[in-house]
């Protein structure tokens, strides 16, 4: 059996994309498919490398059952579109970065990690909104619209399997 690869790629890999990352790994454990499904998250900006995700992050994340404390900051880089069949940019930004970074003859999907959301109630976001510099209650909204987007991405993923 083919295993897909899903990279999750926001500015710095302390917010948006490990919320991600640890929110899809958790589906794709709850399924059975960590041997199926490879699951990583990475940032444009350098300026966390190597940090744990936001405590604000984290700590959302934990009070609905998420663990990030495996997770560490890393830069995307153009190697990656030699391993990953997913590389979905948070927002419109991290897309643009990736698509400049993007290396020739990539036949994976490069596209909005929202694109998988299957919520009607949450449609009015086409982007995942970095809450860095905003309010607590950003955090949440995060983690909603990662949920979300979560299922509609494995549904997906399960059918290519």
């Amino acid at each position: 059996m083919r295993k897909i690869s899903v990279l999750f790629v926001c500015l710095g890999n302390i917010c948006r994309s490990p919320t991600a990352h640890a929110v899809f790994q958790a589906m794709v454990d709850a399924k059975g498919l960590s041997e199926q499904i490879l699951v990583d998250s990475a940032g444009t900006g350098d300026w966390h490398l190597g940090h744990a995700p936001d405590k604000r992050t984290s700590e959302v994340a934990a009070e609905r059952g998420y663990d990030m404390g495996n997770l560490r900051a890393r830069l995307v880089t153009p190697a990656d579109f030699g391993e990953y069949d997913y590389i979905l940019g948070m927002d419109h930004e991290n897309l643009c970065d990736l698509e400049v970074m993007r290396t020739a003859g990539y036949e994976g999907e490069l596209g909005l990690f929202l694109d998988y959301s299957v919520k009607p109630e949450l449609s009015n976001h086409d982007v995942v909104p970095d809450p860095y510099y905003g309010g607590d209650n950003g955090f949440a909204l995060v983690l909603d619209l990662v949920e979300d987007a979560s299922a509609g991405l494995l549904s997906h993923v399960v059918e290519r399997l």
